[in-house]
């Protein structure tokens, strides 16, 4: 297993100790979690730059990367909704934009065709992190407010930007 693949395994893994932190409830927990968060989030950028620096992607990385980043976003969306942070369309938005891309993709790879990651994908990736990063924090609510409205806007965008650059998999399904 190479280095890559090995830091996304690590992220997969943070993410119970981060859900565990979370609801110890220790003084300071709120932090030691978003330290955690802070750390599997870096372990996503890095794990990309590395395996496309040295050509070492890899099918499970192709696979396992995107997977690991939706269960450590969605592990704390579900923190905020349970907290009152965020509401629960929200983050229904988030999951059901993640289904249909999913699927999206593996209607195209039936085809022989892969779906990269677009532009707006990767805007949606770093600025949910930063928004859950953000409402970690102690902010006030207008702020905590303009951090889902950004999750759920660039979410429904880059989602809509997925299925309209991609019609002709839709149109031969």
């Amino acid at each position: 297993m190479n280095l890559p693949n090995k830091l996304t395994l690590l992220r997969i893994l943070l993410i119970p100790v981060f859900m565990v932190v979370l609801y110890w409830g220790f003084p300071g927990a709120n932090y030691a979690a978003l330290a955690i968060f802070i750390i599997a989030s870096f372990t996503d950028m890095l794990d990309g730059k590395i395996a496309r620096k040295y050509h070492l992607v890899t099918d499970f990385g192709k696979f396992a990367d995107p997977l690991a980043d939706k269960m450590l976003t969605t592990a704390a969306m579900l923190w905020f909704v349970e907290n009152g942070q965020m509401a629960a369309w929200a983050l229904l938005i988030v999951v059901c934009r993640e289904f249909a891309v999913s699927g999206l993709r593996m209607l195209a790879a039936d085809k022989g065709k892969v779906i990269a990651a677009g532009w707006s994908g990767k805007v949606k990736t770093a600025s949910t992190m930063v928004c859950i990063v953000l409402m970690f924090l102690n902010i006030p609510p207008l702020l905590n407010t303009l951090c889902v409205w950004v999750i759920v806007l660039t979410t429904l965008y880059s989602g809509v930007e997925y299925f309209l650059m991609n019609k002709d998999v839709i149109a031969t399904a």
